[in-house]
């Protein structure tokens, strides 16, 4: 791939460089917003959206924040050299300090700054992430030929791969969310640093392996290839055993069903993940994650027959989770399920599905005798049962009937 005259970086983007230039420091574009946009200009190359811009320069972070004052800037990582800055669109651009690391303990490093664009580029994860674009000289800097790897599909580290991922063990994962994103294959000395150092992953904190796995999860060309990756590295047995009870044929669907509708992580560790709520835990999920995985692994996955009647009794019984359990359907077969239009059809009617929907409420019923107490929720469960059989029970007399004849 030879790198292009120059990128259409955004004007508002650009305003941040235009500042740190005329304030006397050299700024430099990098990040995945400028590999993407080199990507997507190859030939046969999925179009890809680039991200906000991300720029690397000689300023200090105090230097950025007295530039941009506080009402532009946010303290996203200054201990690392990095300060968001906000645009003129109020969109955030990470603006970080030339840096090299002092030293690293697998999860976490010291760095130290003043160094060169060529040294910050040297200490970061692989060749196709560092190319660094000056976009007032349309000058390119692509120390360890990234953009030949870009062009020839490989994930490659950049110097000694074994080196790189001692200094962030996050670094494996993130090979793995990259070959399955674009489809590449990782460099084979790459690839096996990555297996021998997988040990070095129990060093991870649950929320960045979380982080890691729901951006992979949602940019995959093929789930199961991504699944595959993990597994064969040895990710799997260390963030994720409960993968190994259903296996990833679950989610062997094709690249457009895929694409079909956004990704949702809480989803797919449900469809992969033999206790999906165990795994979420484990990687600090929010609680309404956890909840719904929980309720979509309890819940039943199907009605017990495509008749009207049987699909309410479904929905009223999953619940919030029927969505979630519409979506699995999906995943798995690659189609939406048989009851689907009977599902919409009921929801276009508003048939009562829950207690609250019937037309009598607990105070009714202690009106017509029924005593208070557990009894009353017994009987709006008849009720409601009845009522799933047929709607059109559902007023104030016909529901004062089936009260008497129930009693």
């Amino acid at each position: 791939m030879s790198l292009p005259n120059s990128l259409p970086i955004p004007e508002a983007a650009l305003d941040i460089a235009r500042t740190l230039e005329a304030a006397g420091h050299q700024v430099w574009c990098v990040g995945g917003a400028i590999r993407d946009t080199l990507l997507a200009g190859a030939p046969g190359a999925v179009p890809l959206s680039p991200a906000d811009i991300d720029f690397t320069t000689s300023a200090r972070p105090e230097q950025v924040q007295a530039l941009f004052g506080r009402k532009r800037t946010v303290d996203v990582g200054s201990e690392h050299g990095t300060i968001g800055v906000l645009d003129r669109d109020r969109v955030l651009h990470e603006v970080t300090t030339f840096r090299r690391d002092v030293t690293t303990d697998g999860r976490r490093a010291v760095v130290e700054y003043g160094v060169s664009v060529e040294e910050d580029l040297a200490r970061r994860d692989f060749t196709i992430n560092a190319i660094a674009y000056q976009p007032f000289r349309h000058e390119w800097k692509d120390p360890f030929n990234g953009a030949a790897d870009l062009s020839t599909g490989v994930v490659r580290a950049v110097g000694t791969p074994g080196e790189r991922f001692r200094e962030d063990y996050l670094r494996i994962l993130r090979a793995l969310r990259f070959a399955a994103r674009f489809g590449f294959v990782i460099d084979p000395p790459t690839w096996e640093a990555a297996r021998a150092a997988a040990p070095g992953l129990t060093h991870l904190s649950a929320e960045r392996v979380r982080d890691e796995l729901f951006k992979a999860l949602r940019t995959a060309r093929s789930v199961p290839h991504l699944i595959e990756l993990w597994q064969t590295v040895g990710a799997a047995a260390i963030w994720l055993p409960e993968l190994g009870h259903t296996g990833p044929s679950n989610g062997g669907y094709s690249v457009a069903e895929a694409n079909r509708e956004p990704r949702d992580p809480v989803l797919l560790v449900t469809l992969l993940c033999g206790n999906p709520g165990a795994v979420l835990r484990r990687l600090k999920a929010r609680n309404v994650e956890i909840a719904r995985a929980e309720a979509a692994s309890r819940a039943a996955a199907e009605p017990t027959s495509g008749e009207v009647v049987s699909v309410r009794r479904w929905l009223a019984g999953t619940g919030s989770s029927a969505d979630d359990l519409l979506a699995l359907w999906r995943l798995r077969k690659g189609t939406d399920a048989p009851w689907s239009g009977t599902v919409a059809d009921i929801r276009e009617r508003a048939d009562p599905l829950t207690r609250s929907d019937l037309a009598l409420g607990g105070n009714d019923l202690i009106a017509l005798g029924v005593p208070r107490g557990p009894a009353i929720g017994t009987m709006l469960d008849r009720l409601l049962d009845r009522v799933l059989e047929d709607p059109s029970v559902n007023t104030p007399e016909g529901l004062r009937t089936l009260v008497k004849e129930i009693a």
